[in-house]
């Protein structure tokens, strides 16, 4: 018999009652509220929520969520989001965390549950600093940035987050920017929906400490022309007219305008998110401004064997061949000995 009540939650029912203690302005706000409009429409039983974060200001997350949850600690999110996935795998398994807490001390974790493409839903808030202690660079600061740990600029290359997803062999990643709710809950119930590893990337504002890093993409003036909005089985179009696209040139991507230079609008690509080849979803993933736009909406969403199933399946082949029916049998297989 299905729950009336499930059916009928409100972004409200999500909430709980903890003061929210982000500072004013920051983008984790946005976030939180794009979830809790997500897990409202998913029609799954709160009962079925668990949110798993490591630390930073994102991990906070939990303790707004009138969800069960789980706040671990540094860059451990995955491995803890991973056993309560296996251990229960009715659960819709949200974890939470950040470029610093993912990418650095928690990156062979992240890689390597995307690569046993356990179902569980990662959000990782890309601010490209350390916020909660206080403004040193992270692995997805750009190069030359002045923060507390490089007063002279970071010297380190900085990674691509969608870049390490797709080679960790990753079967779905997205990507959204704070402000634009209606586009997050999108995203997020796809993800939830999607069978296996889900990787959302959310450029996210640090007011404090890294303030406006996004701007020349995620300023309302700019946005359309400089953010291309991708969705499965539609042209790639961008532009507040929608009079720019990308098209192939060779192995390369290259923004055209239809009806100029020889170029139609049959050469616009079209986005297929569920190619299983990753070639052009690198590409997409690892465009960026001012020679592209930057791409939003879902990147990759393909389908693949989850962990959890093929472990489940294992135990049931070996159990179905094995001789050890019960402990006795366990206890007295092998060489054994009777002490008089």
């Amino acid at each position: 018999m299905a729950d009336t009540k499930t059916s009928q939650r409100t972004p409200k029912d999500f909430k709980s009652d903890q003061e929210v203690r982000w500072c004013p302005g920051c983008g984790d706000h946005a976030v939180l509220s794009a979830v809790q409009k997500a897990l409202s429409e998913l029609g799954i039983p709160k009962e079925k929520f668990a949110f798993i974060s490591g630390i930073g200001c994102s991990s906070r997350f939990p303790y707004y969520m009138d969800t069960y949850g789980f706040h671990g600690i540094h860059g451990r999110a995955s491995a803890i989001a991973s056993g309560v996935k296996i251990a229960n795998p009715e659960l819709s398994v949200w974890q939470i965390t950040g470029d610093g807490d993912a990418l650095a001390i928690g990156g062979n974790h992240f890689i390597h549950v995307i690569r046993r493409n356990i179902d569980i839903n990662i959000i990782l808030f890309n601010n490209e600093i350390y916020g909660l202690t206080k403004g040193q660079y992270s692995p997805t600061s750009e190069k030359g940035l002045v923060t507390k740990t490089s007063p002279y600029g970071t010297i380190e290359e900085p990674f691509s987050t969608g870049e390490l997803v797709i080679g960790a062999k990753g079967k779905f990643f997205a990507r959204t920017i704070d402000t634009n709710v209606t586009l997050s809950a999108r995203i997020y119930i796809e993800a939830a929906q999607h069978k296996g590893t889900s990787v959302i990337e959310v450029l996210q504002n640090c007011v404090i400490f890294n303030d406006g890093i996004h701007n020349t993409v995620a300023d309302r003036e700019v946005r359309d022309e400089r953010t291309i909005i991708l969705e499965h089985g539609k042209p790639m179009l961008f532009g507040k007219n929608a009079d720019k696209g990308l098209m192939l040139n060779g192995l390369k991507l290259k923004v055209v305008k239809p009806g100029e230079n020889g170029v139609s609008e049959k050469d616009i690509l079209i986005h297929d998110a569920h190619e299983p080849n990753p070639g052009i979803h690198y590409m997409l993933a690892n465009m960026r401004y001012p020679e592209y736009p930057v791409a939003l909406g879902v990147i990759r969403s393909v389908d693949g064997s989850t962990y959890e199933d093929d472990l489940a399946e294992q135990i049931k082949t070996v159990q179905k061949g094995s001789k050890i029916k019960r402990m006795d049998d366990l206890m007295l297989s092998g060489s054994t000995w009777k002490v008089e």
